[in-house]
């Protein structure tokens, strides 16, 4: 068995964003490849910033990824992520540690007197408490003063670790400062909550975004007083905006939830995502979870931060619509279009004939919702061609238009075999025998059945819909323009 072990660590303070999904793909496909575990742990120490509703958030935007984590606490015969305000023990024990052998020291600083020192131009905290008796401090806490606990960290030198991507790195110990490990409220902060769990856990490679490099020295030094063996650190390249910044609001989508109710298949997105800092050989540009689980190796992740390219994704994903199975596609497209009210997911024929409409728009759709406004007019009874222009084509008048549609609706109505074959003889012989441009005739049919000038393939589109529904249509259309002239 594999000691490879990893983790992805959400805190709670909001909805899954799109980069945290990639750290978690990023951590999931390192573990399948290596035949090691995946663990999820939820990080709700700030409780000034939980927001509720978050932990569900997460679980199901990485569900809809397909990562599904190894081990956690036994819910109802499933697992859990682990929830760090659930083990507040073990971290109150790890700082009683910390105190016993010195390490760390009670601050009875207050945020007032902290609010003066930021003010003066103090960089960092003055370390006023550091050198209290130790029985002096261990009487003023049992007196109920308030106290946070902080980490003596050394005074003079430097903190270095090894990144897996960028080598060693250096930090200067007087930069870092005492930071603290225990708040007044009692619960741990960050810096001593990860590296507890991450011991006790035992993980194995800690592969996060390159933002936490900064606090990555703070959590060596814990390590060190806690005299623990540190993980192997693997900081991944922040996902960057089109326009250079960081990915955010402005730049559109940017939580999970927000794409999976855009219609994009989670298929797409982990494709999209995996290749966002990480290549397989420069070329390949579609992949499946299956082999990305078989391929992917963490020296082939990059250190150059990956832009964000909506428009790629977007192709991608309608590449993923068009390799459907036709009944999944069908399956994922039912519900969209009947809560848009255009059809009755338990009517057969409807759903028939929805099967016949789908291989005609699917061309154009990179999204699934976007089947709504791409096959609306397959299933309106009436059409709106507001006022009237959009029947108009170039170089064309309504009377021309007009004639065009009438003769269109005889020759149409007069086929014994409504084929897609038979209807596109029957207009091209009319165009051929009226002398007009195929462009001009075709654009005022098109416009008359469809109320839209970038519809389908016009001899299919007009057989789909039926030869009823296309009469009534180009005669509509048509009294529209007698009305024009």
């Amino acid at each position: 068995m594999s000691n490879v072990r990893v983790r992805f660590a959400p805190s709670a303070t909001g909805f899954l964003h799109i980069g945290g999904l990639r750290t978690a793909l990023f951590n999931y496909l390192f573990a399948r490849k290596e035949g090691g575990f995946f663990i999820l742990r939820i990080e709700d120490t700030d409780r000034t910033r939980f927001v509720e509703g978050s932990l569900e958030d997460i679980k199901q935007g990485l569900s809809w990824a397909g990562i599904q984590w190894d081990e956690g606490p036994e819910l109802g015969g499933a697992y859990g992520p682990y929830v760090q305000s659930e083990r507040l023990s073990i971290y109150r024990e790890a700082v009683a540690a910390l105190l016993a052998k010195g390490a760390a020291y009670r601050c009875f600083c207050t945020s007032e007197r902290l609010a003066r020192l930021r003010e003066s131009g103090q960089s960092g905290y003055d370390r006023k408490c550091r050198d209290l008796d130790g029985e002096e401090s261990q009487k003023r806490a049992d007196a109920g003063e308030a106290c946070v606990i902080r980490l003596k960290a050394p005074l003079e030198g430097e903190t270095l670790f090894q990144d897996y991507l960028r080598g060693e790195l250096h930090f200067e110990n007087s930069i870092i400062g005492d930071i603290i490990v225990l708040k007044t409220d009692s619960f741990p902060t960050y810096h001593l909550a990860s590296v507890v769990d991450d011991h006790h856990m035992k993980i194995s490679h800690v592969l996060r975004g390159e933002e936490w490099i900064s606090s990555t020295p703070k959590h060596v030094l814990l390590y060190n007083a806690f005299g623990w063996e540190p993980p192997v650190f693997v900081h991944l390249p922040v996902i960057l905006s089109p326009a250079g910044g960081k990915l955010s609001k402005r730049d559109g989508a940017t939580s999970v939830r927000d794409f999976i109710a855009r219609g994009y298949l989670p298929e797409a997105m982990v494709n999209f995502l995996a290749l966002l800092g990480w290549s397989l050989d420069g070329e390949t540009s579609m992949i499946t979870m299956d082999e990305l689980k078989a391929v992917f190796t963490i020296d082939k992740i990059g250190i150059a931060s990956p832009v964000f390219d909506m428009k790629k994704l977007d192709e991608l994903n309608g590449k993923y619509i068009r390799s459907l199975d036709p009944e999944l596609l069908l399956a994922a497209v039912l519900p969209v279009l009947e809560a848009a009210e255009l059809l009755s997911a338990q009517d057969d024929s409807q759903v028939d004939y929805l099967r016949k409409v789908l291989p005609l728009v699917v061309e154009r759709v990179n999204w699934i919702p976007e089947v709504v406004e791409k096959t609306a007019f397959f299933f309106q009874e009436e059409l709106s061609y507001r006022d009237g222009s959009l029947l108009l084509p170039e170089n064309t008048t309504a009377p021309e238009a007009a004639a065009i549609l009438a003769e269109a609706a005889r020759r149409l109505e007069g086929l014994e075999e409504y084929t897609e074959e038979r209807i596109e003889e029957a207009l091209r012989a009319q165009v051929r025998e009226s002398g007009m441009k195929a462009g001009q005739a075709f654009m005022a049919i098109r416009t008359a059945v469809s109320a839209s000038r970038t519809s389908p393939g016009l001899f299919a589109t007009l057989c789909v819909l039926g030869k009823s529904r296309c009469l009534v249509r180009l005669k509509a259309a048509g009294e529209v323009l007698r009305g024009m002239a």
